[in-house]
């Protein structure tokens, strides 16, 4: 089998959400222990795979990772950073279905956009926080 686009570049690509509640406030989730950056806060989402696009990817982690489901029309890409042979790509959300719970183990928090660039991020996410914020302020 041939080697996907990411894979030939050797680039990972990573979507992401900022899944927003009725309240205004924003999800984020804790790296859980034994993976890198453990114990620091992101947004959720995981790998693209090979033949997926980023919005089909996002739905498919949001669903295993926080047991809720959304529609690709219900995602607004908003931001992007591109780190090492990292490329993160963020949507924002919402509307979803479901309770966001920790299917996977990880912490979950509801955070005001105000103090997203508080919590303990992930690196990559620090610039992605800014634009968060700055949408919702």
């Amino acid at each position: 089998m041939p080697a996907s686009r990411t894979e030939q570049r050797g680039v990972l690509v990573v979507s992401a959400c900022a899944l927003i509640d009725r309240a205004g406030q924003v999800l984020l989730t804790q790296r859980p222990p034994g993976k890198a950056h453990q114990g620091l806060w992101e947004f959720p989402g995981g790998k693209v795979e090979e033949g997926e696009d980023p919005a089909e990817a996002l739905i498919r982690e949001l669903r295993e990772e926080l047991g809720i489901d959304t529609q690709t029309s219900c995602l607004a890409p908003l931001a992007f950073n591109a780190v090492d042979d990292l490329l993160l790509l963020l949507f924002v959300c919402r509307k979803y279905k479901g309770i966001p719970a920790p299917l996977e183990g990880q912490g979950l928090a509801w955070t005001a956009p105000g103090d997203l660039l508080s919590a303990d991020l992930v690196p990559a996410d620090i610039p992605l926080a800014a634009a968060v914020r700055d949408l919702l302020s």
